[in-house]
């Protein structure tokens, strides 16, 4: 194989699309919401990886489509691949790019009945041949009457005890314990590197715009270089997911978020802006200076690499990220700044309750909460401003103001225990976001904000 010469290639970033995170959706109910999914300012869905998976009569949970079987045939618990090809059809005709999930690091967990490593697996080899017509529509490359991999596709079993030795990170599977034998891990290899793209490239054939790298932080730099060479990268948006808890000198970031970004011109999760906006609404002592220009600080990635968010997929569903989920009162002020501010690619989360997790009026907190008329605001507040540069007005250890583009534009969050008012210094008459108890007076040109509240403001056209 190969040795990394030269980062991947820049791509097209479309850096100002809102991506709706449709987390678990059958392709089905994206299909049927499209027309309301534009309506309401998204430019791109991201869906669950659309590979082959275990799928039940009585369903599978989310995780079950984290571990794939075979990447030749759309065919889980979301639908299948003419689904697909409906749904992106569909999509398409809103102007509505298809994002999709990848997982190339590993294979499903079958300790009990795929002991051989085959993939997939004897009795879905089987199943292929015994209906050849239906699954011949659903390929998407590729012989089915062969394993797309085989024992000699994985490196050696040890599960990851050491997650801060990137070679045991990158080489180890990825499991819940020693008793757990863990998710098979590929290896970097030219005939699994050449399955990769042929499914990449089948994907991009049917109309995909955008790829999510799913545990990107364990593969290798060299993995990802072969996979994402110019032509795969080509009119796409990639990035990828490499968790940390912070940002520059904290030791995730530098372990494998920073040689990533280094060697790569990738887009990423910026966690490092997340756990600054997590820290700095909810600590008393954080101040709000803290958000003028993160990136300065190290605590934010570059404008153009960053996929911003305010809730993540693994934070709600995982019990080890559970301490990171906001409350919803900061998780609204969250999306005000990333949805406010100029840079980063903002990913909005909304899931079918896999969680079980209730707001406060009892319901699943995210379900179909991209249908929030304030989120939906703040959404269509960023495609009015997207690209125009932010100006910082007015700052406080619990407040911040600043301005877009020529004045055209205003954002204001108030994240103390008191109401503050302001002197608007441009001339704004409209509000196009506004909670409740927050009041705007054009002729005075005073916004007065309570506690743990923001607005959006538009000047005259």
């Amino acid at each position: 194989m190969k040795a990394i010469s030269n980062p991947i290639n820049a791509i097209d970033s479309q850096a100002t699309n809102v991506i709706l995170h449709a987390f678990d959706w059958p392709y089905c109910r994206i299909k049927e919401q499209a027309t309301t999914i534009a309506e309401a300012g998204f430019k791109a869905v991201l869906i669950s990886p659309p590979m082959k998976s275990l799928k039940t009569e009585d369903g599978t949970p989310w995780w079950q489509r984290y571990q794939p079987q075979d990447y030749r045939v759309i065919d889980n618990q979301l639908g299948n691949t003419l689904d697909f090809k409906t749904m992106i059809h569909t999509l398409s005709a809103e102007n509505i790019h298809v994002y999709v999930d990848v997982v190339f690091n590993h294979m499903a967990n079958e300790e009990e009945i795929n002991e051989a490593l085959i993939y997939p697996n004897t009795d879905v080899l089987a199943d292929y041949q015994e209906n050849i017509d239906h699954y011949r529509e659903l390929t998407l490359f590729g012989d089915l009457n062969q394993p797309l991999f085989t024992d000699k596709d994985f490196v050696l079993a040890f599960p990851i005890k050491d997650w801060t030795d990137p070679w045991e990170v990158q080489h180890g599977r990825i499991s819940s314990g020693d008793r757990d034998p863990g998710l098979p891990t590929l290896k970097y290899t030219e005939k699994v590197v050449e399955a990769q793209k042929q499914y990449l490239k089948a994907l991009k054939q049917l109309g995909v715009k955008g790829f999510r790298i799913d545990a990107a932080k364990h593969m290798t730099l060299e993995h990802l270089h072969q996979v994402w060479d110019d032509e795969i990268s080509s009119e796409t948006h990639v990035f990828g997911e490499i968790i940390t808890d912070g940002g520059a000198t904290k030791e995730e970031y530098e372990l494998f978020l920073q040689p990533y970004l280094a060697n790569t011109y990738l887009g990423a999760y910026d966690f490092p802006l997340f756990h600054t906006l997590k820290n700095t609404l909810s600590k008393p002592d954080s101040t709000m200076a803290s958000l003028i220009n993160p990136y300065s600080l190290g605590s934010a990635l570059a404008h153009d690499r960053a996929i911003t968010f305010a809730i993540t997929h693994d934070i709600p569903n995982n019990d080890v990220f559970l301490d990171q989920v906001m409350p919803e009162h900061l998780e609204c002020l969250a999306y005000c700044y990333i949805l406010g501010r100029d840079g980063g690619v903002p990913l909005i989360y909304s899931d079918l309750d896999t969680s079980g997790i209730n707001n406060k009026s009892g319901e699943p907190r995210w379900f179909d909460c991209w249908k929030n008329p304030t989120l939906q605001q703040m959404i269509h507040f960023h495609n009015r401003m997207q690209s125009k540069p932010m100006t910082v007005l007015h700052q406080t250890p619990d407040l911040l103001v600043f301005s877009r583009g020529n004045d055209e534009g205003l954002v204001a969050i108030n994240k103390g225990k008191y109401s503050t008012q302001i002197n608007v210094p441009t001339k704004m008459n409209q509000e196009i976001l506004a909670q409740q108890g927050v009041c705007f007076n054009p002729d005075e040109q005073t916004l007065t904000l309570p506690e743990n509240s923001c607005a959006m403001l538009i000047a005259d056209c």
